[in-house]
C-alpha cells in the first residue's frame, strides 16, 4: 500500500483497477478531487486485455509509451483538440492498460477549481467529465508520465477507495467510443451528483463490436 492505494489492485486487470480507483483522491496543488467515475482500457490484440478502443491497441508509439510502463503513472492525452484527460496506468510493466478518470467531486480548493472552470458551474459538476476533471486540476500535457504515488510529484493519488460492493458501484458501457462500445467497463459510485452523463457514440451502431 502507498498512500492507501492498493498497488496490487493497480497491477492487473484494468477493470479491477477501475473499481479500486473509485473513492480514491487525486490532488494537484491546492485542489483535490475524489474519484466517482472511471473507465477501463486494455491494450494490443496480442496482450492479455485486447481492446480496440484503447490508444495502445496498435502497439507502442511515442504517444502511448506511458501506458506500457509501471502502474500508478499518469497518462495524459488531448481529446478533440481541447480537453486534457487523465488516466492511471494499471498493467504490469510491458503490458498496456489504463483507467480513465471520468469524474470526481472536488473536496478541497473549490474556489481555485471554480476560477478555472467558470463561475456558472455548480460545485457538484465542477469535475464531472474527464475534460472538466483535468481542467479543475489544471493538468497539462507536460504532466504525462508523472508518478502519482511519489509524494514529491506535482500530482498525487491517495486512497483508500470505497469498499467494492454491488450496492455502491454501478457498471455500464463506455462513453463515446465507436468500437467495443458495449463493454461494461465504466464504473461509478451510485447516487453521486458528479457522475457524468452517458453518451453513446453515434458511430458505435455502425461498427462491429469486439
Amino acid at each position: 500500500m502507498i498512500f492507501g492505494v492498493d498497488i496490487a489492485a493497480l497491477t492487473g486487470n484494468p477493470t479491477a483497477a477501475a473499481r479500486a480507483l473509485l473513492g480514491a483522491t487525486v490532488s494537484a496543488g491546492e485542489v483535490s478531487v475524489r474519484i466517482v467515475e472511471t473507465e477501463a482500457y486494455g491494450g494490443p490484440d496480442d496482450g492479455p486485455w485486447p481492446d480496440p478502443a484503447a490508444h495502445s491497441f496498435r502497439g507502442l508509439t511515442p504517444r502511448n509509451t506511458v501506458m506500457f510502463g509501471r502502474a500508478g503513472h499518469l497518462y495524459v492525452y488531448l481529446s478533440y483538440g481541447m480537453h486534457l484527460c487523465m488516466n492511471v496506468t494499471c498493467g504490469p510493466e510491458g503490458e498496456a492498460a489504463a483507467v480513465l478518470l471520468r469524474a470526481g467531486e472536488v473536496t478541497s480548493g473549490i474556489g481555485l477549481a471554480s476560477s478555472r472552470r467558470g463561475p456558472r458551474i455548480s460545485d457538484e459538476r465542477m469535475a464531472s467529465g474527464p475534460g472538466n476533471l483535468g481542467s479543475a486540476l489544471a493538468v497539462a500535457l507536460a504532466d504525462n508520465g508523472t508518478d502519482l504515488l511519489d509524494r514529491s510529484s506535482g500530482i498525487t493519488l491517495s486512497g483508500p477507495g470505497i469498499r467494492d460492493t454491488a450496492q455502491e458501484i454501478s457498471t455500464g458501457p463506455r462513453v463515446g467510443v465507436s468500437t467495443a462500445a458495449d463493454r461494461p467497463w465504466r464504473f461509478w459510485i451510485q447516487n453521486s451528483p458528479s457522475v457524468s452523463n452517458y453518451r453513446r457514440s453515434p458511430r458505435a451502431a455502425r461498427v462491429a463490436e469486439a
